[in-house]
């Protein structure tokens, strides 16, 4: 497995829509990822069941906070973000994605999945703000970023409930 290259992600962007619905290209591309940025915010109303084979699975309720001139003030605490760009991931790679360090540096963090070979969507991720005074955050703020990676081979594909989620 190996990490794939700014140079890379661009071709795969360009010649395969490896991610579309950017804001800006050059901007966005890293020399290892990609930043998403952040489409709407949203505040877990309700509990979560979990189980084995996924037969009893039960998200909590999110209750969207509205933009006020393109920002969003959030307090402590657990929030889902969801981002603005669509990832096609080929079934020969898989992704990563870790919060960008300005976002740490202003308290908060984000929790994330693998991003499976086969998964294509607009993906959300956990945000949890620690900062006691809360975080403001701007639509489409880089919030993540995406780091690909080459598997050994190709493999059968992410099939999940989440596949073509968002879109």
């Amino acid at each position: 497995m190996s990490c794939i290259s700014k140079k890379e992600i661009r071709r795969l962007i360009l010649e395969k829509n490896l991610i579309s619905d950017y804001v800006d290209l050059e901007t966005q591309l890293q020399p290892n990822g990609f930043d998403c940025t952040l489409r709407k915010i949203g505040k877990i109303n309700g509990e979560g069941r979990l189980d084995f084979d996924n037969s009893m699975r039960e998200l909590p309720e999110v209750m969207e906070i509205e933009f006020s001139n393109d920002w969003v003030y959030l307090q402590k605490g657990y929030y889902r973000a969801y981002i603005n760009e669509i990832v096609k991931i080929p079934e020969n790679m898989m992704a990563l994605a870790r919060p960008r360090s300005s976002l740490i540096r202003a308290g908060a963090n984000v929790l994330t999945a693998v991003w499976d070979a086969g998964y294509e969507g607009r993906s959300e991720v956990g945000l949890v703000v620690y900062n006691e005074k809360g975080i403001w955050l701007k639509r489409n703020a880089r919030i993540v970023q995406l780091v690909f990676f080459t598997l050994d081979s190709e493999t059968e594909g992410y099939r999940g409930v989440y596949r073509g989620e968002n879109i």
